[in-house]
Protein backbone atom coordinates (compact mmCIF):
# COMPACT_ATOMS: atom_id res chain seq x y z
CA UNK A 1 0.00 0.00 0.00
CA UNK A 2 1.41 3.58 -1.09
CA UNK A 3 1.37 5.91 2.05
CA UNK A 4 -1.18 8.80 1.42
CA UNK A 5 1.82 11.31 1.59
CA UNK A 6 4.73 9.35 0.44
CA UNK A 7 8.10 10.93 1.11
CA UNK A 8 10.21 11.40 -2.04
CA UNK A 9 12.81 8.44 -2.54
CA UNK A 10 16.14 9.03 -2.64
CA UNK A 11 17.72 8.77 -6.33
CA UNK A 12 18.92 4.88 -5.66
CA UNK A 13 15.25 4.13 -4.47
CA UNK A 14 14.04 5.95 -7.49
CA UNK A 15 15.91 3.78 -9.61
CA UNK A 16 15.13 0.57 -8.17
CA UNK A 17 11.78 2.08 -8.68
CA UNK A 18 12.67 3.04 -12.45
CA UNK A 19 13.94 -1.18 -12.71
CA UNK A 20 10.99 -2.29 -11.97
CA UNK A 21 9.02 -0.36 -14.17
CA UNK A 22 11.04 -1.45 -17.23
CA UNK A 23 11.17 -5.59 -16.29
CA UNK A 24 7.37 -4.79 -16.07
CA UNK A 25 6.92 -3.39 -19.42
CA UNK A 26 9.48 -6.04 -20.65
CA UNK A 27 7.26 -8.62 -19.06
CA UNK A 28 4.11 -7.27 -21.22
CA UNK A 29 6.30 -7.43 -24.54
CA UNK A 30 8.17 -10.49 -23.99
CA UNK A 31 6.49 -12.05 -27.17
CA UNK A 32 7.51 -8.92 -29.43
CA UNK A 33 10.79 -8.47 -28.16
CA UNK A 34 11.95 -12.22 -28.39
CA UNK A 35 10.25 -12.02 -32.20
CA UNK A 36 12.64 -9.25 -33.13
CA UNK A 37 15.54 -11.17 -31.45
CA UNK A 38 14.46 -14.25 -33.29
CA UNK A 39 14.69 -11.77 -36.92
CA UNK A 40 17.72 -9.99 -35.57
CA UNK A 41 19.98 -12.97 -34.46
CA UNK A 42 21.95 -13.76 -37.41
CA UNK A 43 21.83 -10.12 -39.41
CA UNK A 44 24.14 -7.42 -39.54
CA UNK A 45 23.17 -4.79 -42.22
CA UNK A 46 20.08 -6.17 -43.23
CA UNK A 47 18.68 -6.33 -39.68
CA UNK A 48 17.12 -2.62 -40.69
CA UNK A 49 15.14 -3.76 -43.64
CA UNK A 50 14.54 -7.65 -42.57
CA UNK A 51 13.25 -7.05 -38.86
CA UNK A 52 11.59 -3.52 -39.81
CA UNK A 53 7.79 -5.23 -39.28
CA UNK A 54 9.00 -6.85 -35.67
CA UNK A 55 10.78 -3.67 -34.70
CA UNK A 56 7.82 -1.68 -34.89
CA UNK A 57 5.40 -4.09 -33.46
CA UNK A 58 7.92 -4.37 -30.65
CA UNK A 59 8.72 -0.74 -30.29
CA UNK A 60 4.77 0.37 -30.52
CA UNK A 61 4.45 -2.76 -27.55
CA UNK A 62 6.88 -0.51 -25.44
CA UNK A 63 5.50 2.95 -26.07
CA UNK A 64 1.83 1.60 -25.49
CA UNK A 65 3.39 0.66 -21.48
CA UNK A 66 5.10 3.76 -21.44
CA UNK A 67 3.56 6.76 -18.68
CA UNK A 68 3.01 7.69 -15.77
CA UNK A 69 0.64 5.49 -14.88
CA UNK A 70 2.71 2.88 -15.53
CA UNK A 71 5.15 3.85 -13.40
CA UNK A 72 3.17 4.82 -10.61
CA UNK A 73 2.17 1.38 -10.65
CA UNK A 74 5.57 -0.08 -10.19
CA UNK A 75 6.31 2.41 -7.54
CA UNK A 76 3.22 0.92 -5.79
CA UNK A 77 4.64 -2.49 -6.16
CA UNK A 78 8.12 -1.11 -4.81
CA UNK A 79 6.32 0.00 -1.44
CA UNK A 80 4.25 -3.09 -1.22
CA UNK A 81 7.61 -5.03 -1.95
CA UNK A 82 9.67 -3.19 0.77
CA UNK A 83 8.45 -5.72 4.03
CA UNK A 84 9.76 -8.30 1.91
CA UNK A 85 13.51 -6.41 0.99
CA UNK A 86 13.05 -5.50 4.99
CA UNK A 87 12.70 -9.01 5.73
CA UNK A 88 15.35 -10.20 3.72
CA UNK A 89 18.32 -7.92 4.94
CA UNK A 90 17.38 -9.12 8.78
CA UNK A 91 17.73 -12.46 7.37
CA UNK A 92 20.75 -11.60 6.37
CA UNK A 93 22.49 -9.87 9.12
CA UNK A 94 21.06 -12.67 11.03
CA UNK A 95 23.10 -15.33 9.22
CA UNK A 96 26.49 -13.06 8.87
CA UNK A 97 25.80 -13.03 12.90
CA UNK A 98 25.39 -16.30 13.43
CA UNK A 99 28.85 -17.05 10.78
CA UNK A 100 30.92 -14.39 13.07
CA UNK A 101 29.71 -16.22 16.16
CA UNK A 102 30.38 -19.98 14.83
CA UNK A 103 33.58 -18.93 13.83
CA UNK A 104 34.70 -17.17 17.03
CA UNK A 105 33.22 -20.42 18.43
CA UNK A 106 35.09 -22.72 16.42
CA UNK A 107 38.53 -20.84 17.04
CA UNK A 108 38.17 -20.21 20.33
CA UNK A 109 38.10 -16.31 20.22
CA UNK A 110 36.65 -13.83 22.46
CA UNK A 111 34.49 -10.78 21.91
CA UNK A 112 37.24 -8.93 20.41
CA UNK A 113 38.73 -11.63 17.95
CA UNK A 114 41.22 -12.63 20.37
CA UNK A 115 42.64 -15.87 20.49
CA UNK A 116 41.47 -17.40 24.36
CA UNK A 117 42.74 -20.50 25.67
CA UNK A 118 46.44 -22.67 24.96
CA UNK A 119 49.40 -20.29 25.18
CA UNK A 120 51.97 -20.91 21.98
CA UNK A 121 54.05 -23.53 22.27
CA UNK A 122 57.75 -23.00 22.74
CA UNK A 123 59.50 -23.40 19.75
Amino acid sequence: RIPSNPTPLSAPQEQQVRDLYYKNVRAKCAKEIEAFAACAHTRTLSLMYACRPEKLSMNSCLLSYQGQDQLDIARAEWFRLAGERKRAREEHKRKVEEGKRKHAEWWGLDERGVLVGKKGEPG
